[in-house]
């Protein structure tokens, strides 16, 4: 293929993991040859690697490479995931989902929550997640893809992955090389800009090469080479909102089923993840340093984890935030060199994903338009500081006792973030856009899962008396779990892939 004459020629990828091969597999499947792709990684430098969650975009992403389900999921040891059980997050002894899919489907103009919120101020106990095929699949362990019928509640749920991020960045590295990506391994000791334009120009290695290229991507983890050291992009720290900043994560064997769901149980001083793989168990404790010592996270983390571990707990240090821009002059970082978002959520491979997609939308020419950039950024800080947002909602909404919850209690909140509060709690009112990454059954299960019930609902509904709420609301439920006796056990679908699961 001919290339046009203001075309960039050439991209580096600074860095590898499963943000620099995400990366190079993408450019290389959107670009098909025409711009020379390499990639810079040292096999002495180590990544972080515990990102083993996901949420439903990846599947996207897989599919816009052509890779198939079974191949992936064979490739990555990966399970299914129905969306996250979080335990103890409003007080000590509660327990709610948050789904991948819809609570239920609305029976009338009004929407479901409202007439939910109504009954509970009647005194209906039901808790809000049983109206969730997500929820009833993960109580049975059991999963199948949504059906392909809107009018059938078996069509209400979605679903991501639990993987080996090792393991899906070889995957990615493979599906690069293959198209093209050259690697290089080496350290970089040296990075050089332009003197007239301030564009990195060139990275050199230890062994004295020169990587150059007319645009780079900063892959190079918490290190942030080109994005932050080379160009001194400054970082907006979120701690005073987020305040845990350290993790340990350590590996132990399966023990049971191999549940379709993530598990995030509520500390004194933070929160412990429990993601189920073909092959082992992810865990991790995530906490603020300031109220929790290493020693003492270590020591909870080895005391409450299932099944026998398998190595030792590894520290993680970070400090939750972004680059106030992730483009800058002739560079994009992606990945940990734009900012850490804390995991609650698993959106760091997601991160990763938007910002390529982003990245492929507005990739600039040899002249480098700025506007480009502008876009980028502008795009890039809407979606983080509303991720963001959301993941403040689940520290806020607590009634625990420890002084860290209390902390997070009474710390003041983002602006639009109180908004959308205050509109819920009048009225169970949602205000959020929906171009944001977590919508409105997002909010609902954490509003509600939290305890944050609406002093009142839409006023449509005491309108409407030929609608029996209570009535519809039971036939759903009973609806749903139905539903859920339906599908096969989570191990069947995955044997069902070929790949059959490990545990013990």
């Amino acid at each position: 293929m001919t290339q046009q004459p203001d075309m960039i020629r050439s991209i580096a990828i600074i860095g590898g993991g499963s943000a620099g091969w995400m990366a190079a597999a993408a450019l290389a499947n959107a670009t098909a040859g025409t711009i020379a792709i390499s990639l810079v990684e040292s096999d002495e430098i180590g990544t972080v690697g515990v990102g083993e969650a996901t949420i439903p975009p990846i599947k996207a992403f897989n599919a816009s490479l052509g890779i198939l389900e079974a191949e992936f999921v064979a490739a990555t040891n990966a399970t299914f995931k129905l969306g996250i059980e979080l335990v103890g997050w409003g007080r000590a002894e509660d327990r709610y989902f948050h789904p991948f899919g819809t609570h239920g489907a609305d029976f009338d103009r009004v929407e479901l929550h409202h007439y939910w919120v109504r009954e509970h101020l009647r005194g209906d106990p039901t808790p809000f997640d049983d109206y969730s095929l997500c929820k009833a699949l993960a109580q049975r362990n059991r999963f199948g893809p949504p059906v392909d019928n809107p009018r059938d509640v078996r069509s209400t749920h979605a679903y991501a992955y639990h993987f080996d991020a090792g393991l899906y960045a070889g995957l990615m590295r493979r599906y690069a090389e293959a198209r093209g990506v050259v690697r290089h391994e080496g350290r970089i000791v040296d990075v050089a800009r332009d003197a007239q334009t301030g564009h990195v120009a060139h990275v050199g290695l230890t062994d004295g090469r020169r990587v150059e290229a007319d645009f780079f991507v900063d892959c190079s983890g918490f290190a942030s080479l080109l994005l932050g050291r080379a160009l001194a992009t400054p970082f907006e720290d979120w701690t005073h909102w987020l305040p845990c900043d350290r993790a340990v994560a350590m590996p132990s064997a399966n023990s049971g089923p191999l549940t379709p769901y993530t598990r995030s149980t509520a500390h004194a001083a933070g929160w412990q993840w429990r993601i189920p793989l073909q092959h082992r168990q992810g865990n991790g404790l995530v906490y603020a340093s300031r109220m929790m010592g290493d020693d003492e996270a270590a020591a909870l983390l080895r005391g409450t984890v299932d099944g026998e571990a398998l190595a030792e707990p590894r520290l993680l240090r970070f400090t939750t935030g972004r680059r106030r821009e992730a483009w800058r002059h002739n560079v994009v970082g992606l990945g940990l060199a734009a900012g850490f978002m804390e995991p609650l959520e698993s959106t760091s491979l997601h991160l990763i994903q938007t910002g390529v997609e982003r990245l492929l939308r507005l990739l600039p020419d040899r002249h480098h338009d700025p506007l480009n950039a502008a876009e980028f950024n502008r795009a890039t800080a809407a979606e983080w500081e509303r991720i963001r947002d959301f993941l403040i909602l689940h520290y806020h909404a607590n009634s625990r006792p420890e002084p860290f919850w209390q902390a997070c209690a009474r710390a003041p909140l983002p602006d639009e973030l109180a908004y959308k509060i205050k509109h819920f709690v009048a009225d169970a009112r949602l205000v959020s856009p929906q171009d944001e990454l977590f919508r409105n059954p997002s909010w609902l299960a954490v509003y509600l899962g939290q305890g944050m019930i609406p002093q009142s609902y839409d006023r449509l509904a005491d309108a409407r008396p030929g609608v029996d709420a209570a009535a519809q609301l039971r036939k759903l439920r009973d609806l749903v779990r139905a539903a859920a006796e339906t599908f096969p056990t989570h191990e069947a679908a995955l044997a069902r892939l070929g790949r059959a699961p490990q545990a013990a």
